[in-house]
């Protein structure tokens, strides 16, 4: 999705949001573009599970709206969310494998963990520590989870982690069982890193606290760098990736004793 394409898309779904429906019609007004264009739009937003079309128009998916509505709708976290969907899912599911009951789990910002995160959603005596916004409003409607929010700020759009000095001081009081945590990059000899400074200290700090660090990536992840250090790949227990790792790859994770799990 072209930066344009996903500019209008927010701006369709932050008016749904405000009236509830809309028709073609209203929103090449507000969006200054083609009938034709809105209605592509409707139909991507529409499989996205976030919009249903009417004859004439759209309406907000009621279908699980409305536990965190502002959140829900941002399209910038849709698109990344949406790459590499299959992978994601798989990797999630073998990650959720490896929770047992009475652990407290550590789930770092991200879309990779985000999808582990809801496939826990439906488990018992689990306590909870995250550093995302919509992963601490999603679980914390599960009365069987305990479910704790680092506290801290957002400090960029299209994410919602939070950094900064009260997300470390918290976790600096916690004790994990098990950390999942994703990364724009993974690579055998740099480890796990990210873009944002403040974003890498937390999940550092997350890294520190916990007895087994899990990183949950695609496999597109694999072999590239970031500027954000999160940890060395030693500090990698597990790695949950994809069928696209190469086998080269994979034995040089193993090198560094991080265990490779392919889904």
């Amino acid at each position: 999705m072209s930066a344009k394409t996903d500019k209008r898309a927010k701006e369709i779904l932050h008016l749904l949001l405000r009236d509830r429906k809309a028709s073609v019609d209203d929103l090449v007004a507000a969006t200054k573009t083609s009938p034709a264009s809105i209605r592509r739009d409707l139909v991507r937003l529409e499989k996205q599970g976030l919009v249903n079309r009417t004859h004439g128009g759209a309406m907000l998916a009621e279908d699980g709206a409305a536990v965190y509505e502002p959140f829900r709708f941002d399209a910038a976290f849709q698109v990344r969310e949406d790459r590499f969907s299959e992978e994601k899912q798989r990797i999630a599911h073998a990650a959720a494998v490896l929770v047992e009951e009475n652990e407290t789990i550590g789930i770092a910002a991200g879309t990779t963990t985000t999808c582990v995160a809801r496939q826990l959603a439906h488990r018992r005596n689990l306590h909870i520590i995250t550093n995302a916004v919509n992963i601490g409003m999603e679980l914390g409607s599960k009365p069987q989870l305990q479910t704790t929010l680092t506290g801290g700020a957002i400090r960029w759009s299209g994410a919602f982690s939070l950094v900064g000095a009260t997300a470390i001081e918290m976790l600096s009081m916690v004790i994990m069982d098990k950390l999942f945590f994703g990364a724009t990059g993974v690579d055998p000899e740099r480890g796990a890193t990210v873009i944002q400074l403040e974003e890498a200290a937390v999940f550092r700090a997350m890294v520190r606290q916990s007895r087994q660090r899990i990183v949950v990536a695609d496999s597109s992840k694999l072999g590239q760098v970031s500027p954000a250090v999160v940890c060395m790949p030693n500090q990698i227990d597990l790695l949950i990736t994809d069928d696209g790792i190469s086998d080269e790859l994979a034995h040089r994770f193993a090198a560094n004793n991080t265990r490779v799990i392919i889904v």
